[in-house]
């Protein structure tokens, strides 16, 4: 759906996009790690769990601090079949109570509870457990409310472009499509 810019989201979304462009070479590091972790397993027969735990580490940071970017790209999964046959300013519409009623609460349970669930890591020093896994296992949680404070981010982006649209824009008599 085409969404009118607006100030802040002329702002924002520069930002989020050079964060999702920076964030999409963990990819490339992630399939390094996964082809350098199954060479030494199969070719030197030495298993290495911290290579192991930094896959899914490496995983977690591209899954969680790219949400934002695929937010802001509109990229995120829809039922197509339904979103394609509506006029745009129903769309807006749906965007706009989908982001009210269920994403920003969301965000903000996560938020709520995903700082302190970093803060108490931090603070009793956890580390992996298992044998020769990771230290400073605080540092994968702080990914989850760094990638959801993102978020919350390209969603108030989001929210202002379709509030422009519904509120700010003249009705097309033909349907605005």
């Amino acid at each position: 759906m085409e969404l009118p810019d607006t100030r802040l989201s002329r702002l924002i979304d520069p930002l989020l996009i050079r964060i999702g462009e920076a964030i999409s070479w963990l990819w490339l590091l992630l399939m390094i790690t996964i082809v350098g972790n199954v060479v030494l397993r199969y070719a030197f027969g030495e298993g290495r769990v911290e290579f192991e735990e930094i896959q899914w580490h490496i995983y977690a940071c591209g899954f969680l601090l790219g949400l934002a970017y695929a937010y802001q790209a509109d990229s995120h999964i829809r039922v197509d079949v339904l979103h394609e046959r509506l006029t745009v300013r129903t769309r807006a519409w749906i965007e706009l109570y989908g982001t009210l009623l269920f994403v920003l609460p969301f965000i903000a349970v996560i938020l709520i509870f995903g700082v302190p669930f970093v803060t108490a890591s931090f603070h009793m020093g956890e580390v992996s457990q298992a044998p020769g896994g990771l230290p400073l296992r605080w540092i994968i949680k702080a990914a989850l409310p760094i990638g959801f404070g993102l978020l919350l981010i390209a969603a108030i982006a989001r929210l202002s472009r379709v509030c422009t649209l519904l509120f700010l824009t003249p009705e097309d008599p033909r349907g605005a499509e």
